[in-house]
């Protein structure tokens, strides 16, 4: 189901959706399972997203309340990343009402080859415990006739086995765990979660000259460096460096049910500052999204010399005209809106695919684009020309222009290539949105 919000607002409509859901917990823990659950908060991608709520991540967050659910088409897919080499023995597809009734499991080493270990014609839908021998880093399922006129939903896609990523919060340019510091002082959290902020400038800043504001309140970590964070709806918390008033700033967002934390960093405005956030849940989850710890570890002015030397002409200018504070997001910049130098940029591409609309409002995803979240990810990502099947498969995507290179840029140096680039980024789960009921503490670390 297709929403006509626009983006902004529709991502806030997801989080709202997602409070709603009640985090029971329940678990899918099979008789006999075979080896350890080693999916559980790892990185997951599909196909496609039947929309913002329902993204990829929600399949392996042992949440029974949370699910994935694809467009309305075949063949659809669904992985996860392991984190590294693995030996699968089961895999657990608790289905939704729109389930497969054929369907594979593939495993994968390279994310590009794959071995089929499971392949059925008659599924069943329900819970269904799939005994099996494979190996490799990614497993997926790989739909390929609905027993419905809906898509293919999971409300959790369960691999069993051994090896894999040791640490469910790590992942491809994940910080180390000193980087995070002593989470064992955290506070327990009398709302709902209890936030952390962390100063990460590398000597830039004290602690003094680092603040936080959110819901009226603004400190520096030197006064305050915790927030016992009640539920609250569509929020965002900022921070600054150097003064509360600074120009250096940027921020987080999320909504906060009774018992879940949902939110995500983000690049849809622009990057002002470096940022991560680690969410930890009483029952393990782990998870970390944001900029990566090498970004976390340059200087300012090597990231943006960095976004220069490494997107296309057009976009470099991105980089100098709010400088040295922000990189805003092309479809904020005078060259790409109407009359620009580069007001042209996807329109003659974007005509090839049936797609009459400014190159503004394709970077926003807004206009027409507003009720378009496949064809706008598509379109920005540079597959709107390849079957649907392959328009959301990340190795397709950026190869050639034009696209969204500022977009291409945070996903290049983010944690787990996870970003919010722009509105519709949470088209086959490539977002840094995350969400766990039960949260323990989220911890945020700010960058220079």
């Amino acid at each position: 189901m297709s929403t006509t919000a626009p983006p902004r607002r529709r991502l806030r409509a997801a989080l709202l959706a997602t409070v709603a859901v009640t985090a029971t917990f329940l678990g899918i823990a099979p008789a006999h399972a075979a080896g350890t659950l080693i999916s559980q908060g790892k990185p997951a991608t599909s196909s496609s997203t039947e929309n913002a709520g329902f993204g990829a991540a929600n399949a392996v967050d042992g949440n029974t309340g949370t699910r994935w659910s694809s467009a309305f088409s075949d063949p659809q897919w669904l992985e996860v990343d392991l984190g590294g080499a693995a030996t699968v023995s089961q895999v657990v597809l608790n289905w939704e009402a729109a389930y497969a009734k054929a369907f594979q499991i593939q495993t994968s080493s390279d994310n590009a080859n794959w071995t089929t270990i499971y392949s059925t014609t008659t599924g069943t839908g329900g819970v269904q415990t799939l005994n099996m021998a494979g190996s490799g880093r990614y497993v997926r399922m790989l739909g390929t006739q609905r027993a419905t006129p809906y898509g293919y939903s999971l409300w959790e896609f369960q691999v069993y086995g051994t090896g894999g990523g040791s640490n469910p919060g790590g992942g491809t340019g994940a910080p180390p765990d000193s980087f995070w510091g002593d989470t064992s002082t955290i506070p327990a959290a009398h709302n709902v979660v209890e936030v952390k902020i962390l100063n990460r400038t590398n000597g830039k800043y004290p602690d003094s000259q680092v603040y936080w504001s959110f819901n009226g309140q603004t400190h520096s970590i030197a006064e305050q460096p915790y927030l016992d964070m009640p539920a609250n709806s569509a929020g965002r918390m900022y921070f600054y460096l150097g003064a509360p008033n600074s120009q250096y700033y940027d921020f987080i967002e999320f909504t906060v049910g009774a018992s879940v934390f949902n939110g995500n960093t983000t690049r849809v405005d622009a990057f002002g500052l470096k940022l991560a956030m680690r969410l930890h849940a009483h029952d393990g989850y782990d998870v970390q999204v944001g900029e990566d710890y090498q970004t976390f570890q340059e200087d300012r002015a090597t990231t943006f010399q960095k976004f220069t030397n490494e997107v296309p002409t057009e976009f470099k200018q991105l980089a100098q005209i709010q400088s040295p504070y922000r990189i805003p997001a092309p479809g904020s910049a005078a060259a790409f809106q109407p009359g620009g130098q580069y007001a042209n940029y996807f329109t003659a591409y974007a005509q090839s695919v049936g797609v009459n609309e400014t190159t503004q409002y394709i970077f926003g995803c807004a206009n027409s684009m507003a009720s378009n979240p496949n064809m706008c990810a598509a379109l920005n990502r540079h597959t709107a020309q390849l079957p649907s099947s392959q328009q959301q498969d990340p190795s397709q995507f950026y190869l050639s222009a034009p696209g969204n290179y500022y977009a291409k840029f945070w996903h290049d140096h983010a944690i787990n290539h996870l970003a919010y680039g722009f509105p519709y980024d949470d088209v086959a789960g490539q977002s840094s949105f995350i969400s766990h009921g039960n949260p323990q503490w989220l911890e945020v670390a700010v960058g220079w």
